[in-house]
């Protein structure tokens, strides 16, 4: 069985280059014809919280054709000699359905071997985009914020979508709709947002550009991830409706303000005001003031969503206790020469002190959220993107004893270096797991990989 696997991906991996290759030398045929080579090894976990190192070699091929872009990812993933009686061994779990009953599917083994579908870019009046999702934002945020699908790599690659189509595209500027999944293959977080510009039509300053939306997201199967839940969990519903008018335009001082109501599925229901811009380009920043009742969790798919929703779903589907309360946001950070270089923390709170006795709502206690980016280009081949989300702050001890303390914590990073045609990547994940056993009590994935493009 494995000598057929590894003859089927080195056949598929030698057509497909031949494929790229008459494709690149066909001259006007107006193709961009790219890829990659990539050998590295992936840290996965197992399910008792040990590491296992898995040998990497990857072929990534990519063509582009005007704005439609297509790229594959054909990873094979093996040891050599993992004991003496196994001269080589492939990680089936990326080929066959269900392995060691991991619950995926054909789709789920399958759709992430195209690494991305794209057509047009973020910003034009038709956009869309298959695969990882790494920072998407539906409305205002209010309930959907900075959302990723990307949360389970290296070990597990999710392909999900964004689409977008705005009616200017068609002489048509009144309506348009954003639309998402975090997974085709099980299409369980579903959103869309529908707006429309009713003054777009006038000759007003301000007022013309008011945009309003209602959106709705789903997630219909929040135990998805985590088979050992055994409690039912129901499906997830959130309705809202926003309002959104850009102030100011332009470079320097663009500014907008924002309102959202949203209904919950505990029959809570929250409300926002909020204003966000830039300050002569390099200087970000947001803030809101929020009205909650009680049991509402605003920002309920965040970043880091995937890895607690169900955590999120035994909150909302439990009893509601507490009072309502006046809750706030803020946001501050720098953008420099022209968003290569970022850096941006958010935080997010009630006015009132945290709950005795201790609580599971995330919404009841501060949060915050750190971002720092470096583009290739500045600092020789070097780049990164890092991030630190911490939850439940000062619910175990002070605010700055948590603030540091890796409980609740989500650590990410990615950090690469470029020569020539050559890249070398690690990628790290940690999660801090005070239920695993041992002295250490972090769930780690990571990746080291060396790329060459071509």
């Amino acid at each position: 069985m494995t000598r057929r696997l590894i003859t089927l991906v080195a056949a598929v991996l030698l057509v497909t280059a031949g494929l790229y290759a008459q494709a690149a030398d066909a001259e006007g045929a107006g193709f961009e014809i790219g890829g990659g080579v990539s050998l590295g090894v992936d840290n996965i976990p197992n399910a008792d919280g040990t590491n296992t190192s898995w040998n990497v070699l990857g072929f990534q091929p990519d063509l582009a054709i005007g704005n439609f872009g297509i790229g594959l990812d054909l990873t094979l993933r093996f040891q050599i000699m993992p004991d003496q009686n196994t001269p080589f061994a492939v990680y089936l779990g990326d080929w066959l359905p269900n392995y060691e009953e991991n619950g995926r599917n054909i789709l789920d083994i399958y759709l992430p071997k195209i690494q991305f579908v794209r057509y047009g870019y973020q910003g034009d009046p038709l956009y869309v985009k298959l695969g990882s999702i790494e920072d998407l934002t539906l409305g205002t945020g209010f309930m959907m914020g900075n959302y990723a699908n990307t949360r389970f790599l290296p070990e597990q690659r999710l392909f999900g979508a964004s689409f977008r189509l705005d009616g200017s595209l068609f002489n048509f500027p009144w309506v348009g709709i954003e639309a998402l999944t975090g997974n085709l293959a099980r299409l369980d977080v579903i959103g869309a947002r529908l707006f429309a510009r009713p003054l777009i039509s006038l000759e007003l300053p301000i007022i013309k550009n008011v945009q309003i939306g209602g959106s709705f997201i789903t997630d219909r199967d929040p135990a998805l991830y985590r088979p050992d839940i055994v409690t039912t969990l129901d499906p997830i519903f959130i309705y809202s409706a926003d309002v959104m008018l850009p102030i100011l335009g332009g470079d320097l001082f663009p500014l907008a303000a924002f309102t959202e109501v949203a209904f919950e599925p505990n029959g809570s229901t929250g409300f926002m005001v909020g204003a966000g811009g830039r300050l002569v380009k390099f200087i970000t920043y947001g803030a809101q003031l929020r009205l909650l009742q009680a049991g509402f969790m605003p920002n309920y798919f965040d970043p880091n969503y995937d890895l607690y929703r169900a955590e999120k779903a035994l909150v909302m589907q439990a009893a509601i206790s507490g009072e309502d309360s006046a809750a706030w946001f803020a946001s501050l950070g720098t953008s420099l020469f022209e968003d290569k270089v970022v850096f941006n923390v958010n935080m997010a709170g009630t006015f009132a002190a945290n709950p005795d006795p201790r609580s599971d709502n995330p919404a009841l206690y501060p949060h915050i959220r750190a971002v720092a980016i470096l583009e290739e280009g500045l600092v020789g081949g070097f780049s990164f993107e890092a991030s630190y989300d911490k939850y439940f702050l000062g619910r175990d001890r002070n605010f700055f004893a948590d603030l540091i303390d890796p409980n609740d914590a989500i650590i990410t990073a990615a950090i690469n270096y470029s020569t020539g045609g050559a890249m070398f990547t690690l990628l790290y994940n940690l999660t801090y797991n005070p239920e695993l056993a041992g002295p250490n009590m972090f769930e780690i994935t990571s990746s080291l990989s060396t790329s060459i493009r071509f």
